[in-house]
């Protein structure tokens, strides 16, 4: 399996909801896809691996039973190009979800959130403000 010039990936477990997260996310993102899909004769994900604005991520669901999930310690930082994006984003990546900071204006940026999805992974959404032009 090809990375690129990537040397670290993020790699995320899930309990059975491998192939839906990587739909959704695939979905929601440009410069998306799955590349790569194996799964366990009974169906789950044994091994995957997804782009996401041209990043590469890594799943699977996860053979055995385990007490532990995601959490906010560890979040995706996404850089949001447009307020549309970033609106779209955040509708429907806390639709179910959790929403840690609500969508809205901040020091640092233009406009900025931070949700749990469906899932249960944690997202630092981000719209930087415009940079002053130089002349």
């Amino acid at each position: 399996m090809e990375f690129g010039n990537q040397k670290t990936t993020p790699f995320l477990t899930f309990s059975g909801q491998a192939e839906e997260a990587m739909s959704c996310y695939t979905s929601l993102f440009e410069q998306s896809r799955i590349d790569h899909l194996v799964r366990h004769a009974d169906g789950k994900v044994l091994h995957a691996k997804f782009t996401i604005k041209g990043q590469t991520y890594m799943c699977i669901d996860s053979a055995v039973k385990h007490e532990w999930g995601f959490t906010p310690a560890i979040s995706l930082f996404v850089a949001c190009d447009t307020v549309d994006e970033i609106d779209r984003l955040y509708a429907e990546l806390s639709r179910d979800g959790q929403v840690l900071m609500p969508l809205g204006d901040s020091p640092f940026s233009e406009k900025f959130a931070w949700v749990n999805d469906r899932f249960g992974v944690s997202w630092q959404l981000n719209l930087a403000k415009p940079q002053p032009s130089s002349v």
